[in-house]
């Protein structure tokens, strides 16, 4: 079985939030039309306490409980079966959802008899290739849509070595029309 695992389609991390990255919004739209085609739906949200060190490198962002750590205002949430929160603790950065704190996904996606994750979301350079390589070392299947993904680029090319990484570490890299013909033959 496979599942969608929506990486932190936050407010903050859309044009115009604390951390925006260019483009964020444009993997909406993506999201969801890839939505319909899973059974199991998961999204993880950075969840940060204001006096958190993750903001030592970081602009402040997605704090719990406010705007900016809300879901993406038009991503259809009504069909995510599960939200985690990462990066809740003082000295804790979670980057990966699979750091989440309220749930322990690998456990969560076994007892659901997934083998298989299809990862989309923000960002390319930090937390979806975090959760992609997590999700890897747990031996789960990835398949990552790329153009449901946008990068910080701290540095620029940190999205192509992203990308380089995962598939070196055996996640197949695809995009969201290939994906979904390839579902519907």
């Amino acid at each position: 079985m496979r599942a969608l695992l929506i990486v932190d389609v936050q407010n903050d991390f859309c044009p115009g939030g604390a951390l925006g990255v260019d483009g964020g919004h444009e993997v909406v739209p993506l999201i969801n039309q890839l939505i319909p085609y899973f059974d199991l739906v998961v999204a993880s949200k950075d969840w940060h306490p204001a006096d958190t060190i993750h903001f030592e490198k970081w602009p402040v962002h997605c704090v719990k409980n406010t705007a900016g750590a809300e879901f993406h205002p038009e991503l259809q949430t009504d069909q995510i079966d599960k939200v985690v929160l990462k990066g809740t603790e003082n000295k804790d950065d979670g980057y990966s959802a699979f750091e989440a704190t309220n749930l322990n996904l690998a456990t969560y996606f076994r007892k659901k008899d997934v083998n298989h994750l299809v990862v989309v979301g923000l960002t390319t350079d930090y937390c979806v290739k975090s959760t992609v390589l997590d999700a890897l070392k747990r031996d789960f299947k990835v398949t990552l849509l790329s153009d449901a993904t946008r990068a910080v680029e701290a540095q620029p090319g940190d999205r192509n070595q992203a990308l380089d990484s995962m598939k070196q570490a055996g996640c197949k890299i695809d995009v969201v029309e290939n994906y979904i013909t390839a579902l519907q033959q």
